[in-house]
C-alpha cells in the first residue's frame, strides 16, 4: 500500500465513525496490511482497503449478499464501496475475534454451522465464482518466484497432481452453490458485543463453487496431525447436523473432502516456503508438517491415497 493511502484511510474510518465530526476520543488501529487488503479500525467503524484490481462490480455482488444475510455474515455499514487513491474501501462494524491464546474456546461448531446455512443459501445469479482455487494458484506463483528451495519440488508435484478446477485452470464443478471461499478461524467475530452472535466476515473470496472447500482448511489440518481428532469431529459433526451439502450426512466425507483438502495443504506449504525464503528464516514444526505432508501426496500410490493427506 503506497504511502499516502493509510493515512487516507485511516480518515475514511474516523470519518465513518463521526459523520457529524466533532472531537473525539477512539485510538486508530492498523488490524491488518498485506497486499490483498488492508484493515483499520476507530472505534466501532473498521474501513477496509480492498486489494488493488478488485472488480467492482463482483465487489458489490458480495457486499449485496451480506447486506442481505445479517445472521450469517457480519452485514456492511454501507452496502457501497468507496474509490480510495484507485483502492475499492468498504466500511463495517467492529466485532470481537476469536482469542488465539485461548484455542480451547475456538468455536468450531458455530463456524460449522454458519457455514451450512450459507451453503444452504440460494445464490444470487449475478454472483461470482468463489476464489479458493484463484487463491491456491497465487500462492504456487509466490512460491515460483520466491527462487530456490528445497521444498518446492514436492510442493509442485502435490500441486500438478490435483485436477484442473481445484488450481484455477478450469471451471468448478458446482457453480450454484454460496460458499465463503476462506474459512478459517480467523473469520469469525462476535457482534456486537464480546457475548454476542457468531459472524463470519470477509467477502472478498464470497461466491458459488465446491462447498467443500469451505471445510477444507481444517479438513487438511487434521489430515496433518495439526488439528485434534476431537475438535475435528466436532466441526464436521456440527456441519452434518445442521444439514450442511458439502458433504453426505452419514457416509464416509473424505471422497467430497479431499481435492479441496489436498489443495489447501499445497497452499499453505507453498506461502510457508514463499515467506521462509523472503524472511531468511528456516522453516518451523507446523510448516514442515504440511510439506510433508505435500511429499506423501505424491509418493503413495493413487488408489491407496484416496481419501486422506496423511
Amino acid at each position: 500500500m503506497t504511502a499516502d493511502v493509510l493515512p487516507a484511510l485511516t480518515a475514511k474510518a474516523r470519518g465513518a465513525a463521526h459523520p457529524q465530526g466533532g472531537p473525539c476520543a477512539h485510538a486508530d488501529a492498523v488490524l491488518a496490511e498485506r497486499d490483498d487488503g488492508t484493515v483499520v479500525r476507530h472505534g466501532d467503524t473498521v474501513a477496509k482497503a480492498h486489494a488493488p484490481g478488485t472488480d467492482p462490480s463482483e465487489l458489490s455482488s458480495r457486499l449485496g449478499v451480506a447486506t442481505e444475510l445479517p445472521e450469517i455474515l457480519l452485514a456492511p455499514l454501507r452496502s457501497t464501496c468507496v474509490d480510495l487513491h484507485g483502492r475499492l474501501v468498504t466500511f463495517w462494524p467492529y466485532g470481537t475475534p476469536v482469542d488465539p491464546e485461548a484455542p480451547e474456546d475456538a468455536p468450531w461448531e458455530e463456524a460449522a454451522v454458519l457455514l451450512a446455512r450459507l451453503h444452504k443459501v440460494p445464490a444470487p445469479p449475478e454472483l461470482p465464482p468463489m476464489r479458493g482455487p484463484a487463491k491456491a494458484a497465487r500462492a504456487i506463483g509466490r512460491l515460483r518466484a520466491a527462487g530456490p528451495h528445497p521444498a518446492a519440488g514436492p510442493i509442485l508435484r502435490a500441486w500438478a497432481a490435483l485436477p484442473d478446477w481445484a488450481r484455477g485452470e478450469a471451471p468448478m464443478p458446482d457453480t450454484r452453490t454460496l460458499c465463503h471461499g476462506d474459512l478459517h478461524l480467523g473469520q469469525l467475530v462476535r457482534h456486537p458485543t464480546r457475548t454476542g452472535p457468531w459472524r463470519l466476515i470477509d467477502v472478498d473470496d464470497l461466491g458459488v463453487g465446491v462447498p467443500a472447500w469451505d471445510l477444507a482448511r481444517p479438513a487438511a489440518w487434521f489430515a496433518c496431525g495439526l488439528l485434534p481428532p476431537d475438535e475435528w469431529l466436532r466441526f464436521l459433526s456440527a456441519y452434518q447436523w445442521e444439514g450442511g451439502p458439502a458433504v453426505p450426512a452419514d457416509a464416509d466425507p473424505w471422497p467430497a473432502l479431499d481435492v479441496p483438502a489436498r489443495a489447501l495443504t499445497v497452499q499453505t506449504a507453498a506461502l510457508a516456503v514463499a515467506k521462509s525464503v523472503a524472511a531468511g528464516r528456516p522453516l518451523d514444526e507446523v510448516q514442515q508438517a504440511v510439506i510433508d505432508a505435500c511429499e506423501r501426496m505424491v509418493t503413495v500410490p493413487p488408489e491407496l491415497a484416496q481419501g486422506s493427506t496423511k
